[in-house]
């Protein structure tokens, strides 16, 4: 099992990179890789954070309670929930080269996820109701993707991320899938963070193995608060124990010209897609929905609408497996691409 990545391994335990306010601090420089950084920011009632962006564009991603984001000359308030078990949130973008103040009255946990990026999209709110969940897969592969920032749903220039929550004793990210290279119109080369919360303090696990010679190798037990960085390799299963629902966080960016989305399956399990229009998703899913359409706290009063991106507005659920590609990283839909295993 190869951990000779520094300074902390490509598993990284709970507050094993925690720095300041951060729970996790993941940047590219700590990860050893280009693009990709997450932080967990942890604030007492009434705490405020100063956020400069620098080379990155950041989406604050509320996990428990809410907050505001002051930025642009803009002010967000995010409703936020009271868990990632517990609903879909809204969520506001921070732009490259920008400060912002994230502040809450009764405290919370809040994910910054980053990219170091090259333009510089405006301050936006990304309104929970329009989020599109997406059920993913069938039988005990079944699982619920949060669809908040993928591409085609929410403009980046970068940036890439979603939630995925697997039932317990589910498998997700399966069949094991990579993307590694930059092959046009076949796979995307992207560095991504897998950050786990587990219901009910249980465990689970979580699978990367070699897609070259001495490529990452991981096998972890991972419970909440663990990450798993992955530069490379075929990546998953992620397993959900039996009785404890699994929740991560992925975070994902690269030197591709495009923002795009594109993965290939292992040659030894991607049959096992072929089984799936036969069964019957998991019963238990969607674990929640997004959230019902009206007053939304978050949107800036003086511009009705939020300012989000028209591409978001449509929270019907996304066809399974369905991976797109945003040529030039606009954020307007494109295109299903390939299957993913998210």
């Amino acid at each position: 099992m190869t951990t000779n990545h520094e300074p902390y391994g490509w598993y990284v335990p709970a507050g094993s990179a925690a720095s300041g306010p951060y729970a996790l601090d993941i940047d590219p420089r700590r990860a050893g890789w280009s693009h990709s950084s997450l932080r967990v920011l942890e604030l007492p009632p009434g705490g405020t954070h100063d956020l400069a962006a620098g080379d990155s564009e950041w989406i604050v991603l509320p996990l428990t309670g809410g907050c505001t984001v002051s930025t642009q000359g803009k002010l967000f308030e995010l409703r936020g929930r009271e868990s990632v078990f517990s609903g879909v949130t809204d969520f506001a973008y921070v732009p490259r080269d920008a400060h912002a103040q994230i502040a809450s009255g009764a405290g919370g946990r809040f994910a910054l996820a980053g990219a170091k990026c090259e333009r510089r999209l405006p301050a936006r709110y990304g309104p929970a109701p329009e989020v599109p969940v997406e059920l993913r897969g069938a039988g005990g592969c079944s699982r619920q993707v949060n669809n908040f920032g993928a591409a085609g749903v929410f403009a980046c220039d970068r940036l890439i991320a979603v939630e995925v929550l697997t039932p317990g004793g589910n498998w997700s990210s399966y069949p094991p899938h990579k993307h590694d290279e930059h092959r046009p119109g076949v796979e995307s080369e992207l560095e991504e963070i897998y950050y786990f919360e587990i219901d009910g303090d249980g465990l689970g696990y979580h699978r990367v193995s070699p897609s070259r010679p001495g490529g990452t190798d991981v096998l972890a037990e991972v419970r909440t608060g663990d990450t798993v960085l992955i530069p490379d390799g075929w990546h998953g299963p992620s397993i959900a124990s039996p009785g404890r629902d699994m929740y991560y966080l992925n975070v994902m960016a690269g030197p591709g010209e495009s923002r795009e989305w594109l993965i290939s399956d292992h040659p030894d399990h991607g049959w096992i897609r072929d089984t799936w229009p036969g069964l019957a998703v998991d019963p238990r899913l969607p674990l929640y929905e997004a959230a019902s359409s009206g007053s939304e706290p978050g949107r800036p009063a003086a511009e009705p609408g939020g300012a989000v991106n028209p591409a978001a507005v449509n929270p019907a659920v996304l066809k399974p497996g369905a991976a797109v590609a945003t040529p030039g990283a606009a954020g307007a839909a494109a295109p299903a691409a390939e299957e993913d295993s998210r």
